[in-house]
């Protein structure tokens, strides 16, 4: 691990300031991930800014939204009483990722941010244009079993890891974020970006920006929704294919649905054209395997995860059986 400073710092202003008058200097609150890509040459900041003394550890129920802070751990907005009643879609999900103990440190904010887990970006020794852009893609040519089917390029194929980033795009969340230039709001369909030309960029975040939250609008799904993540060991794996589902129905009517994917893209997959279709329909097997295969619209798989092609599809089917009650 090369030399860095560290700074903590008390205040809102004063970490924008750190990030403004550094670019290379990054965030640390959990560091369930950087310091691990820092351990393993993947990243070297000069400087890490710790903001663990802001005050961004609130969950609150308000007017119309759930606002969640962004140095709120995992395992604490997945037990928590709101979250619970409210968007328990997303409990669902941080339950399956990571481990106890790492959820015990990880943070909202830093699971947003959270980078790929791509056996070539951590390879320092192998080409990756994640990591050194203009290098190349192992990936493609390579060992790719975990990687992209949707929206992929010739530059990159890795797959954004989060399981909560997969719920929160089902649910349409949105993310706070404070820099030089005020205070933005980022819708999370926005926030994650697909690899194109510039792999090395996982988000719109500015280098000079801070997330500060989140906030989940409220909605009708509480009683209809399903996390369903597919692995290759039952804890502290990452997905090979992962379903959110969110819905609302009247009796056996699906009036309402969100849906999202993860395992399979650069960033959590959302798949509206399903949605669409199955608005107003009724919950049946017949439906869902309708709607599944519309979901598979434009998927592109690779020489090791070919599989990937019938496992969402049949992953998406039962995560909606469940989410909807129907037991054929």
């Amino acid at each position: 691990m090369n030399n860095f400073q560290y700074k903590r710092v008390s205040s809102t202003t004063a970490a924008i300031s750190e990030l403004a008058k550094n670019p290379a200097a990054k965030i640390v609150a959990g560091g369930t991930n950087l310091i691990d890509l820092m351990k393993y040459g993947v990243m070297a900041p000069e400087k890490l800014v710790d903001i663990n003394r802001l005050d961004f550890d609130d969950i609150k129920k308000q007017p119309g939204m759930l606002h969640i802070g962004a140095t709120v751990r995992n395992a604490v907005a997945s037990e928590n009483a709101d979250v619970l009643k409210y968007q328990p879609l997303l409990s669902m999900a941080m339950l399956s990722g990571a481990s106890a103990q790492l959820r015990n440190k990880a943070t909202m904010g830093g699971n947003l941010l959270q980078r790929t887990r791509c056996g070539y970006f951590y390879d320092i020794s192998a080409p990756c244009n994640k990591r050194n852009p203009g290098s190349g893609c192992s990936a493609i040519g390579g060992f790719n079993r975990m990687h992209a089917i949707f929206g992929t390029s010739t530059s990159c194929i890795a797959v954004n890891p989060s399981d909560m980033n997969v719920a929160l795009t089902a649910l349409e969340a949105v993310i706070l974020v404070s820099g030089p230039k005020g205070d933005r709001k980022i819708p999370i369909a926005d926030f994650h970006r697909l690899p194109g030309a510039t792999p090395e960029l996982d988000t719109t975040l500015d280098k000079k920006e801070l997330i500060t939250g989140l906030v989940i609008p409220d909605n009708n799904f509480a009683a209809n929704s399903y996390y369903l993540k597919v692995r290759d060991r039952a804890s502290y794996a990452f997905a090979l294919i992962s379903v959110a589902v969110a819905m609302e129905m009247e009796g056996n009517t699906i009036k309402d649905i969100r849906l999202a994917m993860g395992g399979v893209a650069h960033k959590p997959w959302r798949l509206k054209e399903a949605e669409e279709m199955l608005k107003g329909k009724q919950a049946s097997v017949e439906n869902f395997k309708m709607a599944a295969e519309l979901a598979m619209k434009g998927a592109k798989a690779y020489q090791y995860n070919a599989f990937k092609l019938k496992l969402a599809p049949n992953t998406m089917v039962q995560a909606l059986k469940t989410a909807s009650g129907i037991k054929a």
